[in-house]
């Protein structure tokens, strides 16, 4: 990898609902991370309305761009190239940013660089001062994933989701419960107040070694259980059933990451995701961790979720190793790791 130093990218998020815009120096110094979230404008449709989710981000981008630059006291001047999200993500958001990014490109004459929203969630971990090679646990609303990182621009996914993402099933099994979006966050909050073993929910881990994710079947018996409660006219006790799914779900999430760990005979472990903002989840890496004499890099709550300062993170380390884009580049919602 060649080395170069003070290098600075102005970086843009928008694969979901998020609108970021960050100044990230050499891929690790984060002078501004600015982010406008959509949460109070899709809790109304209890999820993200992509058409919304669109509109919202081409309204606000050129606000949080200058906030960005305000924030970390810089002018376009200053900024060497620009980092952009292509993928994977909601395609008309998506295209929002990256047509803001090839835009200021074009005008400024500056470099562009696609980069992978996954690797992204990866990157934060650089910010907090990881170092190839290590195991990333990356836990989102569309990804659950394992993946060995052998160099900054260099992954090899080792496990990953076969139907819903660990996110997806904390929405979808929120919905069911009556309780407001970001599922995840309720249901966190709500399992603080439960029993997490009064339910006997299945934890699924697929066989010994495996190491891909499947939570359709626990979500499943989340509904399966709240369907024969009501059969049979029996009240619910919400704090229970989350604190129990809750359980499944990190429980399930950390045998697996553990188990990378052991297989791939690494000592460092990373993480990154919204997922990662679960305190449950939080709590067992830290414990599992300390056990195992493992070191963990846990990103500060701002770097877990949708962000424009991992998307610099990750664009500097594709920058240097001189992957740079056309204006041409164009938008992937299906994009893999």
């Amino acid at each position: 990898m060649i080395q170069m130093s003070k290098i600075t990218t102005l970086a843009i998020e928008t694969s979901c609902d998020e609108t970021s815009v960050a100044v990230v120096e050499d891929g690790i110094k984060v002078k501004s991370n600015a982010i406008h979230t959509q949460i109070d404008i899709h809790k109304v449709y209890g999820g993200v309305v992509p058409e919304i989710a669109s509109r919202n981000h081409l309204m606000k981008i050129s606000s949080v761009v200058d906030k960005a630059l305000l924030d970390a006291d810089v002018t376009f001047d200053d900024i060497d190239f620009i980092s952009v999200t292509t993928g994977p993500g909601l395609v008309g958001a998506l295209l929002i940013g990256l047509s803001y990014a090839k835009a200021l490109a074009f005008g400024l004459n500056k470099d562009l660089v696609g980069v992978n929203h996954m690797a992204g969630h990866i990157s934060a971990s650089f910010i907090m001062g990881a170092k190839p090679p290590f195991i990333c646990l990356t836990a989102s609303g569309g990804h659950t994933n394992i993946t060995k990182v052998n160099d900054y621009t260099d992954f090899e996914l080792l496990g990953s989701t076969k139907d819903d993402a660990a996110g997806e099933a904390f929405d979808k099994v929120a919905r069911s419960l009556g309780l407001s979006y970001p599922g995840g966050v309720q249901i966190d909050k709500h399992a603080k107040l439960g029993d997490e073993y009064s339910i006997d929910f299945p934890v699924v881990l697929m066989g010994k070694d495996n190491l891909d994710f499947s939570f359709s079947g626990l979500k499943s018996a989340v509904l399966n259980y709240l369907n024969s409660k009501k059969m049979k006219n029996e009240e619910v006790n919400i704090d229970n059933v989350c604190a129990s799914f809750n359980r499944c779900v990190v429980d399930t999430i950390v045998t697996k990451t553990m188990i990378a760990l052991k297989k791939e005979n690494m000592k460092t472990l990373c993480v990154g995701g919204g997922v990662l903002c679960n305190d449950l989840l939080r709590n067992e890496l830290k414990k599992r961790c300390e056990e195992e004499n493992i070191k963990l890099f846990l990103p500060d709550k701002i770097y877990c979720t949708d962000n424009a300062a991992m998307i610099g993170s990750a664009g500097y380390f594709n920058y240097i190793n001189n992957k740079k884009d056309s204006l041409i580049l164009n938008a992937n919602p299906d994009l893999k790791l």
